[in-house]
């Protein structure tokens, strides 16, 4: 076990969690010599990242959600720090956490921090870093009223691809996909491209993906005559329901063009563009995770 020091990046809504400050306490008598800063704007967990990398922490954690995790991973990285990092999940979605059996219960989730960290992949899209996943699709015209048959349909997974919570149309893009051994065309709803698994607070749209496996995994849901009903057998239909109307692969990079333009989520960073090469940077991060986490390969 090497030096038992970390700093807690801690998400500034968070400062009043008894939860929390009960769990950090725990560590403290367990041994840990834990500091805890605070972010409160943009910018702010890439300083405390510098700042602990500066100071020679061998650990970081990020507690608070998918983006704040998205953050203290990418400074992280782009520091070229060596330091590992824990996951404390404190958002309402904490996707990445989730399908990598990361408990989220604080007290639970700090006392991974005995695990040795193991290394994962990242997914870069043109110099954009994401530990989840990128989803797009369904070209976001947005207005406040939403068709009553897609509500009934979407419910409060509406925003699940793109980050957008009403839609006036759902309409589909043309996009040209390739990779190794790989190539489809044509007219979809939505993508994902997963280092981890599920998107939108559950949605597993790459029910196979592993983090450490050096790829990126792929899904594509073409468009159908019926879009309503394409959109009912994804979200209610879970594994199969995917399984049934997409398109899948594991690739290690693919590039992808959509004339119309793509407005994609990474981790919940939005990212518009027309043409994109998605590559998996292989044991980027090394990440505190459970033993027998299932987005472990080994």
């Amino acid at each position: 076990m090497g030096e038992r020091r970390a700093l807690l990046i801690l998400h500034g809504k968070q400062a009043c969690n008894e939860e929390v400050r009960a769990a950090v306490q725990a560590r403290r008598e367990a041994g840990w010599d834990l500091a805890v800063r605070l972010t409160w704007e943009d910018g702010d967990a890439r300083r405390l990242v510098d700042e602990a990398l500066a100071a020679g922490f061998p650990t970081l954690i990020a507690g608070g959600g998918d983006g704040t995790l998205r953050d203290v991973a990418e400074a992280l990285v782009r520091a070229g720090g060596q330091a590992s990092l824990a996951l404390l999940p404190l958002g309402t979605a904490n996707d990445f956490a989730r399908a990598a059996g990361v408990p989220l219960l604080p007290a639970e989730a700090l006392e991974l921090l005995d695990l040795p960290a193991r290394p994962v992949d990242l997914g870069e899209a043109d110099g954009h870093l994401f530990l989840n996943m990128a989803t797009g699709g369904f070209g976001s015209k947005v207005t406040a009223n939403t068709s009553e048959d897609l509500k009934k349909v979407l419910g409060g997974a509406a925003y699940f691809l793109t980050g957008l919570t009403r839609f006036s149309e759902v309409h589909s893009s043309f996009g040209r996909f390739t990779g190794p051994d790989f190539a489809w065309e044509g007219e979809f709803l939505a993508l994902g491209i997963g280092n981890g698994r599920q998107a939108g607070g559950g949605h597993e749209l790459c029910p196979q993906a592993l983090a450490d496996d050096g790829l990126l995994d792929l899904c594509i849901v073409p468009a159908a005559q019926d879009v309503v009903g394409t959109l009912g057998t994804l979200l209610s239909g879970g594994i199969l329901g995917l399984q049934s109307v997409s398109v899948g692969a594991r690739l290690p990079w693919i590039e992808i063009e959509a004339p119309e333009g793509l407005d994609l989520n990474l981790d919940g960073e939005p990212l518009e563009s027309t043409r994109l090469r998605f590559t998996a940077r292989p044991a980027a991060l090394r990440v505190h995770l459970p033993a027998d986490s299932p987005l472990l390969s080994r």
